[in-house]
């Protein structure tokens, strides 16, 4: 049966690999994200595309009003929007208090407030049972990054989703969150990444290799699938052994 699925970050990186794999699937996709030559350049077969700033309460009503619009109720919603800030327009400051609050509010807004908006304009859309919520940390909400902003503002998540799992469970929704190690063939770190970075990186890891934007659309695929059904409330790393389980 063909399901409703609703991307944010849809059109690059793990949240494309993720579109990829349900469209495949037969599902109707829903892509969203901020700038819409990207979406529309994604390229995965049947997808509707919608263009808004995900940490904005106005963008988010527009979205949900596209959603609305085109699908009525929404089978699947993947929070997939966010990054670690080195990709976004910097305002020069002077005095240091003010660059960190700067990166602390950008990076709440683009990880974790932009979940939290999208999720709570959807939730009432959500298929009864069946629905399910899944969003994007990171190994980062775990050990840090090196960069506080960042980690906090993925471990933030955390919470919010056992709080939406108990709220939703009743209804026969489920949700969980992914928290990915090193992946490869994403736009994340931008020039940030060398060789030797890459190196330390995979020799972390047991398996000895870069995780792929593939792997963790398959581990949210299954999430979505019947056979997660009484997986809810978990958080699923996939991050080949570089940090165990808690």
């Amino acid at each position: 049966m063909t399901r409703n699925v609703v991307i944010s970050g849809g059109g690059t990186g793990i949240g494309l690999a993720t579109a990829q794999v349900f469209a495949a699937g037969g599902d109707q996709v829903v892509l969203l994200g901020r700038r819409e030559e990207v979406l529309r350049k994604a390229g995965v077969p049947g997808a509707l595309t919608y263009a808004a700033d995900l940490g904005d309460a106005d963008g988010v009503r527009g979205a949900a009003r596209f959603v609305a619009d085109e699908l009525g109720a929404v089978d699947v919603l993947i929070h997939s929007a966010g990054g670690s800030g080195r990709l976004e327009p910097r305002i020069e400051r002077d005095d240091p208090l003010d660059r960190i609050a700067d990166d602390w509010a950008l990076n709440f807004r683009i990880n974790t407030l932009t979940a939290v908006l999208l999720t709570e304009a959807l939730k009432h859309r959500l298929a009864e049972p069946g629905g399910r919520v899944l969003f994007l940390s990171s190994i980062a909400a775990y050990r840090g990054s090196g960069r506080g902003a960042y980690a906090a503002s993925k471990a933030a998540l955390h919470p919010y989703a056992h709080d939406l799992a108990r709220q939703l469970g009743p209804h026969g929704i489920t949700v969980n969150v992914v928290a990915p190690g090193y992946i490869e063939d994403t736009g994340f770190f931008g020039d940030a990444m060398d060789e030797e970075q890459r190196a330390r990186r995979i020799a972390e890891t047991s398996d000895k290799r870069a995780g792929t934007p593939g792997d963790v659309a398959a581990t949210l695929h299954w999430l979505a699938s019947p056979a997660a059904a009484h997986v809810t409330s978990q958080i699923i790393q996939v991050n080949g052994g570089a940090e165990r389980g808690h």
